[in-house]
């Protein structure tokens, strides 16, 4: 994983031209972009926290109850 690979050489990179342009059919040499820290962390969670999910019940309550009175008051 700690494995680093050398730039390319752009002197030997294939298609381009004269100038530091990249002709427009060709596609671009890749960049080494990405560092040793990619990736996902050590320690992750799952699920939901019980704030939010405290905050969504409620929520759900909430609107159960109201459709629940106006069906009775529509009702009446």
């Amino acid at each position: 994983m700690g494995t680093q690979y050398p730039e390319p050489d752009p002197r030997n990179a294939p298609g381009l031209g004269p100038g530091d342009g990249v002709p427009p059919e060709e596609t671009p040499a890749g960049e080494g972009s990405t560092g040793a820290e990619t990736g996902p962390r050590d320690k992750q969670t799952r699920g939901w926290a019980k704030g939010p999910a405290i905050a969504l019940g409620i929520l759900v309550v909430l609107c159960a109850a109201f459709f629940i009175a106006y069906a009775v008051i529509v009702a009446l």
